[in-house]
């Protein structure tokens, strides 16, 4: 590889939420990678920051360029200029939009097991969260289509919070699925917000599809919340971007983000991206196929010496979802034991709704680290499983 990701990079007393923790702890939790970003990213910050005079700044052209080239050429979808609108981030973009489409008390539909901060953004805002749950068989998660056809013609449902890829489980919804979800939304007068942030993760070889190009009734009915954030490990810089291919609802999304202040770049915020998506898809390219890697190496370790724990299989998303059951279906404790007697810090699977006794671990690390990760996890598992007896 042309880039070095097994690189130990020491992130404490940087100021980081993931690694601001105790000296012996290791944290696997949070959805941040622990890799340099691509050097493009750098240089171009580093490059705006010797100017020395960080004013108030504009979204220039670049950076509608910079996305549409992307969608195109990664993603097979076209995406016109007008349809673009900045903002600093995408749970930002979620929660404004959220105020501004629905009204409080109308209800939001969610797919569960599913990131945890839709909820704040749903409820937090005064809106139920409606929750169709996700069916686990083999392996493998499905749409139980009739019970999530039954939430979305509830009348006080109003919008559908998509999440695509799927996090926690790195499930890629294929375009069957997605038109069909696009259909009933249509038929049943609720407007689709596909989060889509996770988009530039996957399997080498594997795609995913953006939900606004699978058909009309996607695109005329949908909200895409997306950015460079995730694939770039550049969260802290708070950019994205909101694709909103029909008119009137565009105008809406743009005055509801405008009221809440959010549709501003700080002064790297339209760089980054920029420098990103023009100059650094081989490094994506290295970052997919090592994180790709340590996927395979996780569940291979888990299926080999973890029997009481199963590794969801995945192709999306550096997140890998780990089925605890046969350990406990209290995954709160399991994880507060793992955490105070091996050090290692992961999220806890109730936290995404549909996920009791199911634990999530990120992956975007250096193997030596993973492989301290899963020695510790599997440390935690058999000392919580013989103490429980």
């Amino acid at each position: 590889m042309k880039y070095n990701f097994d690189e130990l990079i020491d992130r404490r007393d940087t100021g980081s939420l993931k690694w601001d923790v105790p000296e012996n702890e290791l944290p696997m939790w949070v959805a941040d990678m622990d890799f340099r970003t691509a050097p493009a990213v750098t240089e171009a910050v580093a490059a705006r920051a010797s100017h020395g005079i960080f004013g108030y700044t504009v979204v220039p052209d670049e950076w509608y360029e910079a996305y549409q080239l992307w969608w195109s050429s990664r993603h097979h979808f076209e995406i016109q200029k007008d349809w673009l609108i900045f903002c600093t981030g995408v749970v930002p973009a979620i929660s404004s939009i959220v105020r501004k489409m629905t009204t409080v008390a109308e209800k939001v539909v969610v797919m569960t097991p599913v990131y945890n901060i839709f909820f704040n953004s749903i409820l937090n805002n005064g809106r139920n969260a409606l929750e169709s749950r996700l069916l686990l068989k083999d392996g493998v998660y499905e749409i139980d289509f009739d019970d999530l056809e039954e939430k979305l013609s509830d009348p006080q449902a109003t919008l559908l919070l998509l999440c695509n890829p799927q996090n926690p489980a790195g499930k890629i919804w294929d375009r069957e699925t997605l038109e069909r979800i696009g259909d009933l939304c249509v038929k049943h007068h609720v407007l689709v917000l596909s989060d889509e942030i996770h988009c530039d993760l996957v399997k080498p070889g594997e795609e995913y599809v953006p939900f606004a190009s699978v058909s009309e009734n996607c695109r005329r009915n949908s909200i895409t919340c997306v950015a460079p954030t995730k694939a770039f490990n550049i969260a802290g810089i708070q950019t994205s971007a909101v694709i909103v291919p029909d008119e009137t609802i565009r105008h809406k999304v743009n005055r509801g983000l405008n009221t809440d202040e959010v549709a501003e770049p700080n002064i790297f915020a339209a760089i980054a991206p920029v420098a990103a998506f023009m100059h650094g898809g081989e490094w994506l390219d290295e970052v997919n196929q090592y994180l790709w890697e340590n996927r395979k190496t996780a569940e291979e370790y888990i299926d080999r010496e973890i029997t009481d724990a199963m590794a969801i299989r995945g192709k999306a998303t550096y997140l890998l979802w780990i089925d605890c059951r046969k350990v406990t279906l209290d995954s709160a404790d399991l994880c507060s034991y793992i955490r105070k007697h091996t050090g290692l810090y992961l999220s806890n699977g109730e936290e995404y709704h549909n996920g009791d006794g199911f634990l999530r671990m990120n992956l975007a690390c250096p193997r030596k680290r993973l492989l301290d990760g899963l020695k510790r996890l599997k440390t935690g598992i058999e000392s919580y499983v013989s103490e429980k007896k």
